[in-house]
């Protein structure tokens, strides 16, 4: 009786991690599925964005498909900054790393664009600013 007992957690926890990699193996085919033909693209935990002519748009995993948050034409693009990703509107320092957001900052218009990973959003400013040359 105790031995079966021991084996108990283990089958609810294998139905659980089965499901939970069912849903990110769905998450990440919709996301190449969306992001396909992409110049620059990104699937993190904060959601996917991708580049594609000119114009750069960012999406949330919703309730089994990918909802876009937003656009931005990378021609228009004046200045990049990287910022904290929850509070305000403080700037990260080149030291800082996890989660921030990219302010794409054209004229008076301004997007954010939230990133996981510090590292990965300093890569894309240089790609966006270099793009958004390269558009002019």
């Amino acid at each position: 009786m105790s031995h079966g007992l021991l084996w108990l957690p283990l089958l609810v926890v294998f139905p659980l991690i089965t499901a939970l990699g069912w849903l990110e193996r769905r998450r990440q085919r919709l996301f190449r599925e969306w992001a396909e033909g992409a110049e620059l693209s990104k699937l993190d935990d904060c959601g996917g964005a991708r580049l594609m002519n000119g114009v750069l748009a960012w999406s949330v995993f919703e309730s089994g498909k990918l909802v876009e948050q937003g656009q931005f034409q990378v021609k228009t693009l004046e200045k990049v900054e990287l910022l904290a990703l929850g509070s305000g509107e403080a700037p990260l320092t080149d030291e800082s790393q996890g989660a921030c957001r990219l302010r794409l900052i054209s004229g008076s218009e301004h997007q954010d664009v939230p990133f996981a990973d510090a590292e990965r959003a300093r890569r894309w400013i240089a790609e966006l600013m270099a793009r958004s040359r390269c558009e002019l």
